[in-house]
């Protein structure tokens, strides 16, 4: 069944928010699209009675089995789209979000199934998201730990950014930070909790305690 646009939006919102709290509330969702709790009531209304949601008396919603089908079927897309964006056409990785944004709505699986066929089947977004498959299923990601809780002196690598504002992506580019960098924490300074880094096992820079809180990196300590 086709969706429209926002509707899709809206899936995409719910599915996102209830991996981080189990269901979803009005008020959060409205925050996370930047719109009124009204207009998200009337759309949850669309969405239960086409059967994508689950609605929990006095606790909130979550999609149901089709509602997340639906869901992952657009990430998949958008992650899809990322990466040949960067991958293939040489855009920089804070510059494809929106763009992929406008793809997502308009690509038929069939396409999506092609591209991804031509890309070799990548497993993660150039932002280090994982990319589900044709039947909405992740790869098992490695443990991941924000930058900060990196033991001092131990290299890690970039796993996934998050989160992935336009600036931070602009900042970790400038300083050579990408999915795949070896990072090792040389100093933490107590008076900002900023970080000194090797960088791929050369280069050192230094940055916020903002900044490094978005780096996830592998956890094998």
């Amino acid at each position: 069944m086709k969706y429209s646009i926002s509707k899709e939006n809206y899936l995409k919102a719910i599915f996102h928010l209830q991996n981080e709290n189990g269901v979803v509330t009005t008020n959060e969702l409205a925050a996370a699209l930047l719109t009124k709790p009204a207009s998200v009531t009337d759309m949850l209304k669309k969405l239960k009675a086409q059967r994508l949601l689950i609605y929990e008396k006095y606790k909130g919603f979550k999609l149901n089995n089709e509602g997340r089908k639906v869901a992952l079927q657009i990430i998949r897309k958008h992650r899809l789209w990322e990466y040949f964006l960067v991958e293939k056409l040489q855009f920089g990785w804070d510059e494809v979000h929106e763009m992929a944004e406008e793809l997502e709505h308009f690509t038929h699986k069939k396409l999506i199934d092609r591209l991804d066929t031509f890309l070799n089947y990548p497993k993660s977004d150039p932002h280090g998201d994982p990319i589900p498959d044709s039947n909405g299923k992740f790869d098992q990601q490695q443990k991941q730990i924000s930058l900060p809780h990196l033991s001092l002196h131990r290299t890690a690598k970039v796993l996934a950014i998050s989160p992935q504002t336009k600036e931070i992506l602009e900042l970790l580019q400038h300083k050579n930070i990408l999915i795949g960098t070896k990072i090792e924490v040389k100093k933490k300074f107590s008076f900002d909790d900023s970080l000194e880094l090797k960088v791929n096992n050369r280069t050192a820079v230094t940055i916020s305690a903002a900044v490094a809180k978005s780096i996830l990196v592998n956890d094998d300590q």
